[in-house]
């Protein structure tokens, strides 16, 4: 049997759930749009809490603000006065959590660059398998990089005379790029929405009562935005925003086999939205449903970890008919902490966020919900305290299968090594917990609480198949001419 050394706790990075991508907001011909967007990118802000930005559009010129931190740490009231008064003909907006450049103030979105056909704004949620290769590309023939963000390679394509002279440079764009986007672009008479052609990560567009376009990341974004759904933007099509209406065209056929993010329901979304045409909090519950059913046990308590095991953990509780209770508080004035000079007060730290309600876990036998388990370190203190409050037994349930491969389409999951679930059993990981039991949903009964047929997902990190090469990235076309005449 494997040892599971205990990693060092960094308060600084949360060990036990990856990191949110991002989010992009698109509103266009709506006289307070830069205000819209800040609403949209605030009820987004679960996607990305690294940093935030606005770029809008007065008709002839573009203008943005960005910023590390969260979106009202962003934007000051005065300052959204201000993008609002130099930009009255469209906007878009952008949060952020780096999965590839880092965690760099030259990161952060929407990037604005001039070339010789104007200016361009571009906020980009996914991650791009060949932006490396293409940078290398550019970078050889003396192009100048200001970011270390892949999304910068889009505005190099974009202005590279290959694809700038063709009929649709954007389109040729596009199709030069390999993995993960859900991107709005904004030029100064028009916005330009589009999804990659394997449709990993949401892309929806909506209308205000007024007319007025606007595409998001989630749906719960056009909730508050007063706006209503009209669709999802589909795999390979671009939609075009502008004062002649809402237009759509195809850069590519759609992947044959589509490569939805099943994460998104686990863990990413907000429970409120619909992504990929479907409620987030019904198919959580749905998913703790059919985890009741997968490993049941006796217990006095259903208890989720905060937040985000909520609603699978309501889904178990009544597919299990064992009573639920919340006995794990979160500290909701905890931020970032410093890093603590001795393991004891790292310890601390990681505590400081989540409290056990003593009285309700004395002398229990508890089912413990969450969503998933990355890296387990944060995981295993929780289970401690749960011991200390005097937690008769400890039962695990994790509501998606174990996460034993890194994702290369927008998630941060940790390198193999990292991943507690890599080259370790189930058996293993409970050892590691300190806990009675534990159980996975398996994958089968993960992808049988989805809308769509199970082939259309990607579940790479649990099951280690991509849908692409990623070991060996090309700038070529990714589309090939036969395609291309489908369509």
């Amino acid at each position: 049997m494997l040892p599971i050394p205990l990693p060092i706790l960094d308060p600084n990075r949360p060990q036990d759930h990856p990191k949110e991508k991002c989010g992009v907001i698109a509103v266009w011909g709506h006289p307070r749009a830069a205000q819209l967007t800040y609403f949209g990118l605030y009820a987004q802000q679960h996607r990305g809490q690294e940093s935030a930005g606005i770029a809008v559009s007065d008709g002839t010129r573009l203008s943005a603000h960005t910023g590390m931190g969260l979106v009202p740490d962003v934007f000051t009231h005065s300052r959204l006065e201000d993008l609002g008064a130099r930009g009255g003909a469209g906007a878009i907006g952008h949060n952020r959590y780096s999965t590839a450049g880092g965690s760099l103030s030259c990161n952060a979105q929407p990037l604005l660059e001039s070339f010789i056909d104007g200016q361009v704004a571009v906020a980009h949620n996914g991650n791009l398998v060949n932006a490396e290769a293409l940078r290398h590309y550019f970078a050889q023939r003396g192009s100048l990089f200001h970011t270390t963000s892949d999304t910068e390679v889009m505005i190099h394509l974009i202005a590279d005379p290959e694809q700038r002279l063709t009929v649709d440079p954007l389109a040729a764009t596009l199709r030069r790029l390999q993995g993960a986007f859900s991107v709005v672009f904004l030029f100064a008479d028009r916005i330009e929405a589009a999804r990659d052609p394997w449709g990993w990560r949401p892309l929806v567009l909506g209308r205000t009562p007024e007319g007025h376009p606007v595409v998001a990341s989630e749906t719960v974004a056009l909730d508050v935005m007063g706006a209503r759904l009209e669709r999802e933007i589909e795999p390979g099509e671009i939609v075009t925003l502008s004062d002649a209406g809402v237009t759509s065209r195809r850069f590519a056929p759609p992947a044959e086999r589509l490569a939805r993010c099943v994460f998104e329901h686990v863990y990413f979304a907000n429970p409120a939205s619909e992504v990929f045409g479907q409620n987030v909090l019904a198919a959580r519950e749905a998913m703790g449903a059919v985890l009741a059913r997968e490993a049941p046990v006796r217990a006095d308590y259903v208890m989720p970890m905060p937040d985000s095991g909520r609603s699978a953990a309501n889904g178990y509780a009544r597919e299990s008919g064992i009573p639920y209770r919340e006995g794990i508080v979160p500290n909701r004035y905890v931020g970032r902490t410093f890093i603590k000079p001795s393991q004891e007060e790292r310890r601390a730290a990681v505590r400081l966020k989540l409290n056990v309600v003593s009285e309700i876990v004395k002398g229990r036998r508890l089912v413990i919900v969450d969503d998933s388990i990355v890296r387990g370190t944060t995981t295993r203190e929780k289970m401690k305290q749960l011991r200390e409050a005097g937690a008769a037994e400890i039962h695990v349930r994790i509501s998606c299968p174990p996460i034993k491969h890194p994702c290369f389409f927008g998630v941060d999951f940790a390198t193999p090594h990292q991943l507690i679930a890599h080259n370790r059993t189930v058996e293993q990981i409970r050892e590691f917990l300190e806990v009675d039991s534990l159980h996975f949903l398996s994958l089968e009964g993960l992808l049988s609480t989805m809308k769509h047929d199970a082939p259309d997902y990607c579940t790479a990190c649990y099951s280690g198949e991509y849908r692409i090469d990623v070991e060996h990235p090309t700038i070529e076309q990714a589309v090939s001419k036969e395609q291309l005449g489908m369509f």
